[in-house]
């Protein structure tokens, strides 16, 4: 028998959040995050109270849910100089009040996933962070293991500029963040590409001389012998946790 039921083809449309999605966008958060906010988090939020926010709506779906959200992205604007991230911005001494925007939470549910909702979303946080004349960048923290996210920044053109040992502490457990940033209005980092390039090699050839010295430390005690097996295991790790942070590098972020 041929199914006659029409695919769904979903519309999505942006629009600012209001008080009037208080409930739902409580209700998300709590589904979609392991760390849990406050009630007064919520209500800033839909109230534009210190956060800006927007979300997407699927105007597809049947009246009484078309303007329901399925996605969401909340932000803050911060003074530059207050920022974990101060050190990354070059700051321009004719802007003393110089800003950033902060993303706090970015989330879609899972039915609406794989739509290209999040790219849409943090355009909007970028494009209102340029419209800002003394923001400089827009920032974020993403969870270790959330690849998906790590994925989505990188092709944005976020750079990651940190990584944060520790950051989350999750159901007593912690977990490690990298620290991501996208320049608007001329913002740039306070080194030039050359100097970064120097700072990497820098850091290669410190960390190959460090092993070489640990190899040779181990010859000398036991000339016949390679290095004990617990050893090898404790230089291992250190290689390939380096190679991590560039290869997977927020607040929590569910796309």
């Amino acid at each position: 028998m041929v199914n006659l039921k029409a695919p769904h083809y979903p519309v999505i449309s942006y629009r600012p959040i209001q008080p009037s999605d208080l409930e739902v966008l409580e209700n998300i958060h709590g589904e979609l995050f392991p760390i849990r906010y406050e009630s007064e988090f919520f209500r800033n939020a839909v109230n534009g109270r210190d956060i800006v926010c927007w979300g997407a709506v699927d105007r597809s779906r049947p009246h009484a849910q078309s303007n329901e959200l399925i996605g969401f992205v909340t932000a803050r604007v911060v003074p530059a100089k207050e920022s974990e991230v101060e050190d990354f911005i070059s700051f321009d001494s004719s802007k003393p009040d110089q800003t950033l925007v902060y993303i706090l939470t970015l989330g879609v549910v899972e039915s609406h996933r794989n739509l290209g909702i999040a790219s849409a979303l943090i355009h909007k946080v970028i494009k209102y962070a340029s419209s800002i004349p003394t923001c400089s960048a827009v920032y974020l923290h993403v969870i270790s293991y959330n690849n998906a996210a790590v994925h989505l920044y990188q092709k944005m053109s976020f750079q990651c500029v940190r990584w944060l040992h520790n950051f989350y502490l999750i159901n007593e457990q912690h977990y490690d963040s990298y620290l991501f940033i996208y320049y608007v209005n001329g913002g740039r980092s306070p080194c030039t590409a050359l100097e970064l390039v120097t700072l990497l090699v820098t850091y290669v050839k410190s960390l190959i001389n460090l092993m070489v010295a640990k190899l040779w430390k181990n010859e000398d005690k036991k000339i016949s012998k390679w290095p004990t097996s617990k050893e090898s295991s404790y230089l291992l790790p250190v290689v390939q946790n380096k190679r991590s942070i560039t290869a997977e590098v927020a607040r929590c972020e569910y796309l």
